[in-house]
């Protein structure tokens, strides 16, 4: 018979506030099994902890419920406490007595009944547990960043200093992402590229990074510490190791496209280097762009249209026959730090962007502050060229807005437009600023102040309100809005618009797809836990950096990289994992073959394994879960028809025991 001692947890008020903790540990000293009931006010303390502890070793108790909290917060708590004891940490058993009973019932008694069933269903099912022993998996040590921007950098250089190899890929031709683009940052104003670039040419020179620019990743397959990444080099008709960066070949390519760096505010040549400061310093040829694109002869030899470019190259650098070229590496674990795009929906094609050559988003504005950008840092009117006198930005363009738009705030908007406003001042002096704003929300340090510099010191002015049109009118752009503060219309005769866009993710989470992890509905990656976790991803072995993730600056950007990376060295650091031993394991004498749980399987952990006769004979194929990749989320275990998969830790015969405890509810304080 099983001994079972049962903890029932106060948590301060959460759950003592509805939940009559005293009947709940009578109720439960009537269930069979258990031994001893205890409670405490802060069970997962250390005194709470120890006294678990003590009643295990005192009692001789084989089984434990710890009444409480969601097991997703406390579980490794109450294991830890368990193994010290000297009982297997998986005859531990959580009863969520805080989330499903106190916090979704008004009724003490209603609540409480709900408490007693739920510690006696989680007794019945912790006597029938067998204890699991720990998976261990080998390490492979060495980490992939997917991301060249800001964050994937911090993270790399990390990693690499801690003395771990690792690779970073970044889809374009030169690491900076989007921070490279930008002007100045808030709220001291620093030199975005003084910042950035010496850590892009740290990156470039790291003994321990291997970087691969111009590369994407195609393919990954394997589980925590050992994935198996296929990555493609994308040809840039350009060798690297002979190129010098002299230019000529730009200079004698005759054919000139918009320039992406720049927004599409000046041009490049179909060879180009992204900007000044790149790294690799390399030309890249743009096969889309260049004249030899797709130019085949009737008998399918390829034609150059055009090689001046090769013609003038002196160290014969270019290569028109270059291929894409896969690679794989094996890795150990995996940051995801695919940053952000400015989105450019129906709210901002009705504020005029698109349609008006004088209404820009804030990275082509930023671009035009830049002192390497198109016009050298004078701020310029698109459609002629001459300076304009009064400026209107508006704010939350796309976001906080869930008809036209995305319902989140993209938290950098009010910052970078207070920050706009106040160079545009220090840049034209004479100039007037105008700021439409729904609210102001300055949430760091510094922050606050930065945007009363930009009110109070120059003089920009706020105007709470949104915009209702912009069209132009004899050469000027007229801007109509409310003044919600006074009540009032708004009308300003303005020579440049300037759109606070939606931040939303690159590639829209198709990257979880390839990584099978989860993405919410905007494409955003999602971790595991908010405030627990909230770099990880429910899959093991993988992290998020920046705004893959969510909204997030520069400050915040970095320091969740280097949070990602330090999860990372910590996984990086072990020889071999010991891994939850909650899988999913198949019958294979029953196994039909059908694999409709290789289907359903998120994490690709069900494969498909051969039978053979004495004689080696192919004889038919069964399912087989490697434990090594399976989370033990049960999807095969409820797919398989036949039932010939089991969960650890989640047999039948613990389930139906559980089942069978939720009879009608107990009656308590004499109801």
């Amino acid at each position: 018979m099983a001994k079972v001692g049962v903890f029932v947890c106060h948590c301060g008020e959460n759950i003592a506030r509805n939940v009559k903790v005293q009947e709940v540990v009578d109720f439960a000293h009537e269930v069979p099994g258990a031994a001893v009931t205890e409670h405490y006010p802060y069970m997962c303390s250390a005194p709470g902890q120890q006294l678990v502890i003590d009643a295990i070793r005192e009692h001789g108790l084989d089984r434990v419920v710890i009444a409480a909290c969601s097991p997703q917060l406390h579980e490794p708590t109450f294991r830890a406490a368990a193994a010290q004891a000297g009982l297997n940490p998986h005859l531990v058993e959580i009863a969520n007595i805080r989330e499903h009973c106190s916090w979704v019932h008004r009724d003490p008694i209603a609540a409480s009944a709900k408490a007693c069933q739920t510690v006696a269903a989680a007794v019945e099912r912790v006597k029938r547990a067998k204890p699991l022993d720990p998976i261990e998996v080998p390490v492979t040590k060495r980490a992939l960043v997917i991301g060249g921007g800001v964050a994937g950098i911090r993270a790399a250089l990390d990693i690499a200093n801690s003395g771990q190899p690792v690779v970073l890929v970044e889809r374009q031709p030169s690491l900076g992402g989007n921070m490279s683009r930008l002007s100045e940052t808030f709220p001291t104003l620093d030199c975005s590229q003084c910042i950035l670039t010496p850590l892009m040419v740290q990156v470039s020179r790291h003994p321990l990074i291997e970087l691969m620019t111009y590369s994407e990743v195609e393919a990954v397959s394997g589980y925590v510490g050992n994935f198996t990444v296929r990555i493609t080099r994308k040809p840039r008709y350009v060798k690297i190791e002979d190129c010098t960066a002299c230019g000529d070949c730009a200079a004698a390519c005759p054919s000139p496209v918009a320039n992406e760096f720049d927004m599409g505010l000046s041009t490049r040549k179909a060879i180009y280097i992204p900007f000044p400061q790149a790294v690799p310093s390399t030309y890249t040829l743009d096969a889309d762009r260049c004249l030899n694109a797709n130019l085949q002869s009737p008998t399918g030899f390829r034609v150059l249209g055009c090689i001046r470019c090769a013609e003038v190259c002196k160290p014969r650098a270019i290569d028109f026959d270059m291929q894409p070229e896969v690679v794989e590496r094996r890795v150990g674990a995996i940051i995801v730090a695919t940053g952000y795009d400015l989105q450019i929906g129906q709210q901002a094609r009705e504020c005029g962007y698109g349609v008006y050559p004088d209404v820009m988003d804030g990275l082509e504005f930023e671009r035009m502050l830049s002192a390497s950008g198109p016009t050298e840092g004078e701020v310029r009117r698109p459609s002629d060229g001459k300076t304009p006198a009064d400026v209107v930005f508006i704010q939350c363009v796309g976001s906080r807005n869930p008809k036209h738009g995305v319902p989140y705030c993209s938290r950098i908007c009010c910052m970078y437009t207070a920050k706009h406003a106040l160079l545009l001042r220090h840049k034209v002096p004479e100039s007037r600023a105008f700021v439409f704003y729904m609210d102001i929300r300055a949430g760091g340090k510094g922050y606050e102040e930065f945007v009363h510099r930009a009110m109070e010191e120059e003089r920009v002015m706020y105007i709470r309100g949104r915009v209702s049109q912009v069209y132009e009118e004899d050469g000027k752009l007229k801007v109509l809005g409310v003044d919600t503060l006074s009540g009032k219309q708004v009308e300003i005769n303005a020579d440049l618009v300037v759109l606070a866009s939606a931040m939303e993710p690159t590639d829209h989470g198709m990257i979880a797809g390839t990584l099978r992890i989860a993405a919410d509905e905007h494409g955003f990656l999602k971790e595991a836990h908010p405030k627990l976790r909230p770099v990880e991803t429910l899959t093991a072995g993988i992290f998020l950096a920046g705004a893959a993730q969510a909204p997030k600056d520069i400050p915040d950007t970095v320091a969740q990289a280097s949070a990602a990376a330090a999860k990372g060295m910590e996984l990086l650091s072990h020889d071999a994992l010991e891994r939850d031993p909650t899988t999913a394991s198949v019958n294979q004498t029953a196994c039909a073959g059908c694999f409709e749980c290789l289907q359903v399987c998120p994490y690709g952990a069900i494969e498909r394994q051969e039978v053979r006769d004495r004689q080696g004979n192919l004889q038919r194929y069964v399912a087989w879960s490697n434990p090594a990749m399976c989370e033990g989320c049960g999807l095969c275990a409820v797919t398989c028809r036949g039932g010939f998969i089991d969960v650890a830790g989640y047999s039948d015969e613990q389930v139906f025991a559980q089942l069978g405890a939720l009879g009608p509810l107990p009656e308590v304080l004499g109801r």
